[in-house]
């Protein structure tokens, strides 16, 4: 199978996650138009295709590729629905979620947690509501040698000011290097962390979310949370 590259900065949507007084969070996404565009540059207009199935009451998404033999290879997950377009939101939803399991968008996975603080943002209260009157974007972003991991961040608001900044390979400081690496987990953890991410249908974006971490430099603490959640969760249906 051809190679599916990385995504661009440009090709990024930078996503309020969490409001507070203090700050917000950021998440990073991917959007359909997108997956399509990768797909039809990778495989060709004629190279994919695309299937929504219901099981079980649950609206799945088969994206299938055409090998170089003419097999058809297919992966497929399960949509949830939004806010606003129930059926819509559903089918774009479970297509975003089958390209991530056909590689495309996969390393949005390692990135780090993310989190403007409110002399960086505007926020306002509406309602009693927290509310952000600023959008957000990637302008930059860097890979490591294997293009698996995000290495570098920049992300500026709508005015095109900075608002963070991350280098991966500089975060931690070179005296806490050391201990660091004794704490970080094996990655036959991290391989069970993600088989129970997969069997629940738990995304990373709504584990940053609710414990607010990042996956990319995980603690033993956060870990034994996180695990702990996903083994009291039900298997989603297949």
């Amino acid at each position: 199978m051809k190679e599916i590259r990385k995504l661009r900065a440009d090709e990024i949507e930078a996503r309020v996650g969490i409001v507070k007084k203090n700050g917000i969070s950021l998440l990073l996404y991917k959007d359909a138009r997108c997956d399509m565009n990768i797909l039809d540059e990778t495989f060709g207009i004629m190279g994919w295709q695309r299937k929504h199935e219901l099981i079980n009451g649950s609206l799945f998404c088969t994206v299938s590729i055409k090998g170089e033999d003419g097999e058809w290879i297919g992966k497929q997950d399960v949509g949830v629905q939004s806010y606003t377009e129930a059926v819509k939101g559903a089918a774009s939803d479970s297509f975003k979620r089958a390209c991530f399991n056909v590689g495309i968008g996969r390393e949005l996975y390692t990135a780090p947690f993310i989190w403007i603080s409110s002399d960086k943002v505007n926020i306002v209260e509406d309602n009693g509501k927290l509310k952000v009157k600023d959008s957000f974007h990637v302008s930059y972003i860097s890979y490591d040698e294997g293009g698996k991991v995000i290495r570098s961040l920049e992300i500026r608001n709508q005015k095109n000011e900075i608002v963070c900044q991350f280098n991966i390979e500089n975060k931690v400081p070179k005296q806490a290097s050391q201990s660091a690496n004794k704490n970080q987990l094996s990655d036959y953890r991290m391989k069970r962390l993600y088989d129970e991410m997969e069997r629940t249908g738990v995304t990373e974006q709504k584990i940053v979310e609710r414990f607010h971490v990042s996956l990319v430099n995980l603690t033993e603490r956060d870990y034994k949370r996180i695990m702990s959640a996903l083994e009291k969760t039900g298997t989603r249906v297949a």
